[in-house]
């Protein structure tokens, strides 16, 4: 049997397999494509202020001592963008935080806590089915081998779309879109179409989410481009217990400026507030979206005296530890802004029909082979009445 198919079955075996998760990780992809502009906007309300001109923002501890005063306690974090008509961002989780005026100190609101629980469901469906408890790790399980099966999908795909003599009326059939046709031949010409035109987007988006899904895949990553594997993270220190444990504003109105003349094109600085026993403060200063690790660095000052404990900017990290930093937002597109965004996003919905195409193609072929048997089975009966 011809390689060629070998691969046919094993690609056909692989779609119809896995082709209900790949599936919901497509729609749901989709879904998530413009996450943070639905949220930005969904937000704007309490997101945007109208400085008046010519006002400061508030000192970093007067800004602090604020929103202590108004909801109870210090956030877990504070971040500021430059662009003056921005409200600070304080946090005390992953689920959203406050939007605060920084030049009144006073709490705007929380934002949009259904368009957050909205995008937070479609992730957990995406990730592991919206399972729960012990179930998550059987589901991050088969999501994951899912993914795995739809990168062969895609590899193979594109080998077997190759043709076999590389002339345009060989090529034209099935790499031009065209109207008019159904059934069988509609789904056969979109499955190759889109599959040809959305093959090298895809392939990034499905290897990103592999190495996500596999320390393997994720240790192989280092291994390729470090020669050696991930460097495995530092034991966790005890933390801090009783006062020592509460976060303090203590010294930032020295640090923060600090930290703006450390990058002249910043557009925001994310603090986590320190606790009262840290003796240094590490800042995150990002040039993009907040979603491009290639225009993130880290700076870490002393608290006391404000000098430069360590600027750890993106260039500064091994080649495998820059990849590595890439996966996440590469498989969702954001590392590269809103056109990488729209490739991924695009590359999920092809994503859609190459599944629905792929399966209607699969059924199209048991039920022709069924019929074939049902049409045999009679003749062969009636040959052996004659005899």
């Amino acid at each position: 049997m011809k390689i060629r198919r070998i691969l046919f079955w094993l690609h056909l075996v692989a779609g119809v397999t896995a082709g209900a998760v790949i599936l919901l990780m497509s729609v749901t992809g989709v879904l998530l494509t413009y996450e943070i502009q639905v949220i930005d906007w969904a937000d704007r309300d309490v997101r945007l202020v109208k400085p008046v001109e010519g006002a400061a923002r508030l000192p970093v501890e007067s800004l602090l001592a604020s929103f202590e005063r108004q909801q109870g306690t210090l956030p877990a974090s504070l971040m500021i963008r430059r662009d003056a008509r921005e409200a600070a961002l304080l946090s005390s989780g992953r689920t959203g935080g406050y939007y605060v005026d920084p030049y009144t100190g006073k709490v705007l609101g929380e934002g949009s806590k259904g368009t957050r629980a909205f995008f937070r469901k479609v992730t957990e469906w995406h990730r592991w089915f919206a399972a729960s408890g012990e179930n998550r790790a059987a589901a991050r399980a088969v999501t994951g081998a899912a993914n795995l099966l739809f990168l062969f999908l895609v590899v193979t795909g594109a080998y077997l779309w190759l043709p076999r003599k590389w002339q345009w009326r060989n090529i034209r059939p099935v790499a031009v879109l065209r109207g008019g046709l159904s059934g069988k031949a509609r789904d056969f010409h979109w499955h190759n179409v889109f599959g040809i035109w959305c093959a090298v987007p895809l392939f990034f988006v499905v290897l990103t989410g592999v190495v996500m899904s596999y320390p393997w895949a994720n240790d192989l990553l280092f291994r390729l481009a470090d020669g050696k594997a991930a460097r495995s993270a530092p034991p966790r220190r005890e933390p801090p217990r009783g006062e020592a444990a509460r976060v303090s504003a203590e010294g930032l109105n020295l640090l923060w400026p600090r930290a703006e003349k450390q990058v002249a094109t910043w557009k925001s600085i994310t603090l986590r507030l320190p606790s009262v026993s840290d003796r240094a403060v590490q800042f995150t200063i990002d040039e993009g979206n907040g979603r491009q690790p290639q225009k993130r660095a880290t700076l870490t000052l002393d608290r006391r005296s404000g000098s430069l404990v360590r600027w750890e900017p993106f260039e500064s990290n091994s080649l495998g530890r820059r990849l590595r930093s890439w996966v996440r937002f590469g498989h969702t597109g954001e590392a590269l802004g809103v056109v990488g965004q729209t490739i991924a996003g695009v590359a999920s919905a092809a994503g859609v029909l190459l599944v629905w195409t792929g399966i209607a193609l699969a059924l199209r072929r048991f039920f022709a082979w069924k019929r074939r048997g049902v049409r045999v089975a009679p003749r062969e009966t009636r040959e052996k009445v004659a005899v």
